[in-house]
């Protein structure tokens, strides 16, 4: 998705790119005197390395094209020159669409297994199918389950509106999936595991743009691709893996965003920093940053968390034009973003979001208005004046009657009903505490404390496929454990390469990871589980991917440091793809015996 093809290298990546802070060379102002020691160094024949052109400091280039690595050299592998052209040409995409084929392959075999409604999937399958047959989520008849999986089938919805506390966005595309396959678990989970594989293509395309690097690229999609949690809920109809899909595509524009805008910079600026132009310059027309509130809209379409998304992202977007700006020469960058860019930024993905995520309710705007009619409290608004609630709820006194209400006849009915039916939602989820099972602390999530059984049996001899005396079928909504270890140990390498060197590419991870995971710690009362991570994952996976290539080592680096670099992380790789393939028949349901379940229970609290 990220932008044209460019020259791949088949060399292995040099992660560490020119710093960007104000330890980089070349970062201050036109016109900086070097430092003291410097020239004092310079009147006794020092001469400093030659400084990296601007433009290529702004945008610093794709991967381009080489010979073949000296690895096929040695194993007697000399491929035609024509052919090495043609892939180097293509391997931008060769690559990511290979590994997206082979998770792909790997999310939609056996997808109907297990042949039942699982978890959730009891509210969003159902809802899915009402809303693309009404408009709007209804009620459904007692024993609506077991008569959907039926044989034959039937599918007893009502017409009466049901209560839902989730946009509808994410139900769209489960709904898809049902009109196209039908009412089965195949259908209601199809969208899911399409956006699962395209998300892994996403991110092989990104993390070659980020660490501009074809291999690095391939490295984010495999990890991807490989891990049981993003694996599981793309085979569950949830929602949260539709969010994790829109974040990831807001992320992804945004950095086609900062590398065309830098490259607009550098072509406006020619060699060297101007600091007139810098301060001055009208940045124009952005079409991905508003195809990022396109999607971060869509996110808060999907589930509210997405809100945190669209902060997080807008404060990201004006933090790369200040940083384009110093680099251009700017003397007060940040000043100067505010006033030229701050409030485009705002309307690129904040009001651009808001438009998006009104407009997502054009089922139940479109709906009836009538009394008893259309969808949950479309008519709420008929015979009322005002926003305020009738009821206002006061220390000891408890819920106490409005002397007044504001008159708001002026607002559509629609719109007020809308607003009202918001504020139900958000009362619903402030006071959600019941308690649940797998419920867990997002304290825990990073080291998998407390995984979601989505689907549990226990078949006896000749049951399910048995073979022995008991036998466990589960599925069971756990990261792969290696890779989430190891990611935490990238996040602190990330934590580092932000605060001590000033490294944008880690910043950016971190900012998207911080969207999805720290608002969590502000609702611990409430019953959440391990699985919302599932949003921030891509970003782990960015983290482990920038720790791979700083193990591989950089390109100038010794040839027995970058081979023992390559074991190394080519170790990590396999032990993670290792672990993926011992969980797997928790993540797919496989009758497995009783015994090797319990051996893959490592800790008590994950049964």
């Amino acid at each position: 998705m990220l932008g044209r093809t460019e020259q791949p290298s088949p060399a292995l990546p040099a992660v560490p790119a020119p710093r960007e802070g104000a330890d980089g060379p070349g970062d201050g102002p036109p016109g900086d005197r070097p430092p003291s020691w410097r020239r004092t160094l310079e009147r006794f024949g020092h001469r400093p390395p030659g400084r990296t052109p601007l433009a290529e400091r702004l945008v610093p280039p794709m991967p381009s094209a080489g010979g073949p690595p000296l690895v096929l050299n040695r194993l007697g592998i000399f491929p035609p020159a024509r052919l090495w052209a043609w892939l180097c040409r293509w391997a931008g995409w060769l690559g990511p669409l290979s590994v997206a084929l082979f998770g792909g392959v790997l999310r939609f075999t056996g997808l109907g297994t297990p042949h039942a409604i699982v978890f959730d999937e009891t509210y969003y399958a159902k809802d899915a199918y009402t809303l693309w047959h009404l408009g709007y989520e209804s009620n459904w008849a007692d024993g609506a389950n077991e008569a959907i999986m039926a044989s034959p089938q039937n599918i007893p919805y009502r017409l009466d509106a049901a209560y839902v506390v989730h946009p509808p966005v994410g139900k769209w595309l489960i709904g898809l999936g049902e009109y196209v396959f039908g009412m089965n678990p195949f259908g209601w989970r199809a969208a899911m595991a399409l956006l699962g594989t395209l998300s892994i293509l996403m991110i092989a395309r990104i993390a070659r743009r980020l660490f501009r690097s074809t291999l690095l690229g391939c490295v984010a999609g495999l990890l991807l691709a490989v891990d049981g949690l993003h694996f599981v809920m793309s085979r569950v109809a949830l929602l949260d893996l539709v969010v994790m899909f829109w974040i990831l595509a807001a992320f992804g524009f945004l950095l086609l965003d900062r590398d065309r805008i830098r490259g607009l910079i550098a072509r406006r600026l020619g060699d060297a920093p101007d600091a007139v132009i810098a301060r001055r310059m009208n940045l124009g027309w952005r079409p991905y940053r508003i195809a990022a509130g396109v999607c971060v809209g869509l996110t808060c379409a999907t589930k509210w968390s997405g809100l945190y998304v669209a902060l997080a992202f807008g404060l990201l977007t004006v933090l790369w034009d200040a940083g384009s700006r110093r680099l251009a020469g700017a003397a007060r960058p940040y000043l100067w973003t505010l006033l030229r860019d701050a409030v485009p930024a705002f309307c690129s993905i904040v009001l651009t979001s808001v438009v998006v995520y009104v407009s997502s309710f054009a089922g139940w705007f479109a709906s009836s208005s009538a009394p008893g009619q259309g969808g949950y409290g479309r008519d709420w608004a008929a015979h009322r004046a005002g926003l305020s609630p009738e009821f206002l709820p006061l220390p000891v006194l408890g819920q106490v009657r409005m002397p007044f209400r504001f008159g708001m006849t002026w607002v559509p009915d629609a719109l007020r009903s809308l607003w009202h039916y918001h504020s139900t939602v958000y009362d619903f989820h402030t006071h959600l505490t019941s308690p649940h099972t797998y419920q867990s602390n997002p304290w825990s999530w990073l080291v998998l404390g407390r995984p979601v059984s989505y689907f549990y049996e226990s078949p006896k001899l000749g049951q399910s496929g048995c073979q022995v005396n008991e036998c466990a079928r589960e599925v069971l909504g756990i990261g792969t454990p290696l890779l989430w270890w190891a990611g935490v140990v990238a996040l602190a390498y990330c934590l580092y390469r932000w605060a001590v060197r000033r490294d944008w590419r880690a910043g950016a991870l971190l900012c998207g990871l911080a969207a999805g995971y720290l608002p969590w710690f502000a609702y611990q009362q409430r019953t959440i589980f391990l699985f919302y991570a599932v949003a921030f994952v891509p970003f782990l996976v960015l983290a482990v991917t920038m720790m791979v290539g700083v193990m591989i080592g950089p390109a100038g680096a010794s040839q027995d440091r970058r081979i023992i670099g390559s074991t190394a992380a080519g170790a990590l790789l396999l032990a993670v793809v290792w672990n993926f393939l011992y969980f797997y028949p928790l993540y797919t349901g496989q009758t497995i015996p009783m015994d090797d379940w319990r051996a893959r229970m490592w800790f008590t609290s994950w049964i």
